[in-house]
């Protein structure tokens, strides 16, 4: 299962999505909802394998 975590300016969690069952459905979600959580003062996202308890890769809502 793999879920994002959100975090603030400061890398402080703020707390997570649902729960996914592959990478692909997680970042397409993401896709979709990233305008509504960069609204609600997420700055970054964490995704993360739950199954094997790594971290994916990490990447700021902002654009670059």
């Amino acid at each position: 299962m793999y879920a994002w975590r959100y975090l603030d300016e400061s890398d402080q969690e703020l707390g997570s999505s649902r729960r996914f069952p592959d990478q692909d459905s997680a970042e397409a979600w993401l896709g979709e909802a990233w305008p509504a959580l960069l609204e609600q003062g997420v700055e970054q996202v964490l995704l993360v394998d739950e199954a094997r308890g790594a971290r994916m890769y990490r990447m700021s809502l902002r654009e670059a």
